[in-house]
C-alpha cells in the first residue's frame, strides 16, 4: 500500500525484454534505498512493482506485458522521468489516501491552465472509470494523489499546487500526456457492497439498462439511490 505522497523523481535508465518479462531499471538518486530489500515494493508512476535488483542509486523491476498494456509503461522510454514511492510503513504519515499501486487505467491530459500559482489541469478518463470519480473525492494519477475538483462526464479537473509541480512529474506533462490513473478504492468496494448476493452472478450477456458490475437504475431506485 502507498500514500500517493510522491517520495522522489527517478528515471528510466533501462526497459527491455528479457525472456518473456520486461525489465525495467530505475535511476533514483533521490530516494532513500537503505531500508528498501529485494522483495520490497516501490510504485513507479503510480504502479506497484517488486524490486528484483539493487544497485547504488538504482533499483530493477520485472514488468509484465499485463501491466505493460494497461498502463503508460507501453509508453515509457529511457531517460523518462517517473514518480516514485515507497511502500508505506505503520509509522507512515497518510498525507494523501490509500493506494493500491494496481492501475485501473489509462487517463489522458486535455487541456492545463494556469490559476494563480496553481495549475487547473482536465483529464479524460475510460468511460468505464467514470462513476467511480467523484467531485471532493480522492483521485491517483502516475502514483500522485490529488482532489477531484470538478466532474463531467468522464472528464474531471485538479488542482496542483507549486510545491506539487516541482515535487512530482507533473511539471513536464503537456496536452495529450497519457497517465496511470487509479481510483479511489473506497468507491471500487462500496460498489460490490452495494450489489450485495448479486455480485456472485455474472452478467454474460449485458443489456442497455444494466453495466458490467450487475447495477441497473432499477436496482439502486429499489435500494434507495434514485434520487
Amino acid at each position: 500500500m502507498f500514500t500517493g505522497i510522491i517520495e522522489s523523481i527517478g528515471s528510466v535508465d533501462d526497459f527491455k525484454l528479457l525472456g518473456s518479462e520486461w525489465r525495467l531499471k530505475i535511476r533514483c538518486p533521490g530516494l532513500d534505498l537503505s531500508d528498501v530489500q529485494l522483495g520490497d515494493s516501490i510504485a513507479v508512476n503510480g504502479c506497484c512493482l517488486t524490486v528484483t535488483e539493487l544497485g547504488n542509486n538504482n533499483f530493477c523491476a520485472d514488468v509484465s506485458n499485463e501491466s505493460i498494456s494497461l498502463t503508460t509503461f507501453q509508453y515509457l522510454k529511457s531517460g523518462a522521468k517517473v514518480n516514485l514511492e515507497k511502500a508505506l510503513t505503520p509509522q507512515t504519515r497518510l498525507g494523501g489516501h490509500l493506494v493500491s499501486g494496481h492501475v485501473d487505467g489509462v487517463g489522458e491530459l486535455l487541456s492545463q491552465t494556469s490559476d494563480g500559482g496553481s495549475w487547473r489541469l482536465a483529464f479524460r478518463v475510460p468511460d468505464a472509470l467514470a462513476r467511480y470519480i467523484a467531485q471532493k473525492g480522492s483521485i491517483c494519477i502516475d502514483g500522485t494523489s490529488l482532489t477531484v475538483n470538478t466532474v463531467e462526464g468522464a472528464s474531471f479537473s485538479v488542482n496542483i499546487i507549486p510545491h506539487t509541480q516541482q515535487a512530482t512529474v507533473i511539471h513536464t506533462y503537456r496536452a495529450g500526456q497519457r497517465v496511470n490513473i487509479e481510483v479511489d478504492l473506497i468507491a471500487r468496494y462500496l460498489e460490490r457492497l452495494i450489489l450485495g448476493d448479486r455480485a456472485a452472478q455474472s452478467d454474460k450477456g449485458g443489456s442497455s439498462t444494466q453495466d458490467a458490475t450487475g447495477l441497473s437504475k432499477a436496482f439502486l431506485a429499489e435500494h434507495g439511490f434514485g434520487h
